[in-house]
């Protein structure tokens, strides 16, 4: 019907495919860019800020059907071993449990609207491409880090115990 298939995102099924359809419509022409559509959604972080200081990051509220269906869908990717799962797996590591279920379904409105607007059809890297592209960015911050510092990371090697 939108010309693209968003079930092929991992924890997308028909039924929320069909809310967030039923809700946006598949023109996305009326949203600008992605912040604008997960804005609406009520999907993206605040930015209450004063004086440097962030007050607050709270999302803000919104009746909003397909946001509901997108925290249902990023809830259920604890046990997925796609690319998602693990980023919702280190999301859950890093904050408490409704933040992260946010932050997924932040992630995955973005794909649905690149999806919708670019016609492009998403196919998933896995979860072993997305750790060691994690590993990757770590290792890099850490090297910068050490430079600013006047050091310099020296790899060893790595101790299987």
């Amino acid at each position: 019907m939108c010309g693209v298939d968003l079930t092929r995102i991992d924890g997308i099924n028909v039924t929320t495919a069909i809310a967030v359809i039923s809700e946006t419509g598949s023109d996305m022409s009326r949203f600008p860019t992605v912040g604008h559509f997960t804005s609406w959604l009520g999907l993206c972080p605040g930015t209450k800020i004063t004086g440097g200081k962030v007050m607050s990051g709270k999302t803000k509220r919104v009746a909003n059907r397909a946001a509901q269906a997108l925290k249902l869908a990023a809830a259920a990717l604890r046990s997925s071993q796609s690319a998602l799962g693990a980023y919702f797996r280190r999301m859950c590591a890093r904050m408490d449990k409704p933040k992260a279920v946010t932050a997924a379904a932040h992630k995955m409105a973005r794909l649905i609207y690149r999806m919708l607007t670019k016609g492009e059809e998403y196919t998933d890297q896995g979860q072993d491409y997305y750790e060691d592209r994690y590993r990757e960015r770590v290792l890099r911050q850490l090297a910068q880090r050490a430079e600013k510092m006047g050091m310099r990371l020296v790899p060893g090697e790595t101790v299987v115990s």
